[in-house]
């Protein structure tokens, strides 16, 4: 590195809009060990003046998002204001994952997606679940295993820290429930990236959950080997996971789980960015389960906002 580019790195400037939040604490503590970013923070008084934002958002390189949908949608109508004068945008909320114009932020979605997320403005950090779903069916889709047209089940669980201060502070006081499901409707505001990013057509059925505990995540989804595209066993679906990931640094497919694991439990993960892939099955039952497991609060949401700052601010 030249000492010109080192300079540069070093005057990188990252403004959290919502930092003292789950996920704003998370990503700030993440940044703080970053030497070629500086995080400039709003004075807490002023985090709801519109000017004051502005400002702030017009002396940075990069804004990251860490607010109620809504609210998302306020921030970047306010930096559409300041022209080029208007910071890149990392937006952590559900509010534009799916928008024209931005760049869906889960690096490892394709070979050129890193490419794209670095040379990008405006870029949808992904959910948690997604995360996990779309890293297990894409690649899958994308050979022809899985038809896109495929009858898809989703199941996942998570710890309480994903689910927003409310669900927090319920399980912290002990007022919560040892597990529960939710999201019964099938509504759910992942379902949208979740089929456009697995790139399935027809419309996945996707059940959440959450743990008493604080941060940890499964993803699971069933499979009837014998109704796929050219009945595959569960070798070749590891295989196809694995040569799609066989240079990502922090997605790899734990080969060989199949009859050695009997058991997975959701922590095993956490306090890092990685995120394992897993395929259980039996062979003469021509049925898999295929299992994704990542740190809610890493990979799943203040590790891939990290991962996506570094890459728009060419620090990765």
């Amino acid at each position: 590195m030249t000492a010109s580019v080192a300079q540069k790195a070093k005057t990188a400037t990252v403004f959290i809009d919502g930092e003292a939040g789950t996920t704003g604490l998370e990503i700030r503590e993440r940044l703080a060990g970053i030497d070629a970013i500086t995080v400039k923070s709003i004075d807490p008084d002023k985090r709801k003046d519109k000017a004051a934002r502005a400002d702030m958002m017009r002396g940075v390189d990069l804004a990251v998002l860490c607010l109620p949908d809504d609210a998302a949608k306020e921030a970047v109508a306010l930096a559409d204001t300041l022209g080029k004068d208007a910071p890149k945008i990392v937006d952590a909320s559900t509010a534009h994952r799916v928008a024209p114009g931005w760049v869906y932020g889960f690096a490892e979605l394709s070979p050129a997606q890193a490419d794209a997320i670095r040379h990008a403005t405006r870029v949808a950090n992904p959910g948690c679940y997604p995360t996990g779903a779309i890293a297990l069916l894409r690649p899958l889709v994308d050979a022809g295993l899985i038809p896109a047209d495929y009858p898809i089940t989703i199941n996942a669980v998570s710890g309480y820290s994903g689910g927003g201060r409310s669900m927090i502070e319920a399980y912290e006081a002990g007022n919560a429930p040892s597990f529960e499901l939710y999201g019964l409707g099938l509504e759910h505001k992942h379902v949208p990236e979740l089929q456009k990013y697995t790139g399935l057509t027809r419309r996945p059925i996707f059940v959440p959950s959450v743990g008493n505990y604080h941060k940890g995540m499964l993803v699971s989804v069933p499979l009837h080997l014998d109704t796929l595209s050219g009945n595959p066993s569960l070798a070749d679906i590891e295989a196809v996971l694995a040569e799609y990931y066989k240079s990502a640094e922090l997605v790899s497919v734990v080969t060989g789980s199949a009859g050695k694991i009997a058991r997975l439990e959701t922590e095993a993960l956490n306090d890092t960015d990685k995120l394992e892939l897993f395929v259980f099955g039996k062979p003469e039952l021509k049925q898999a389960v295929l299992v994704a497991r990542l740190d809610n609060l890493g990979k799943g949401a203040a590790g891939a906002a990290v991962q996506n700052i570094k890459l728009m601010l060419g620090l990765a």
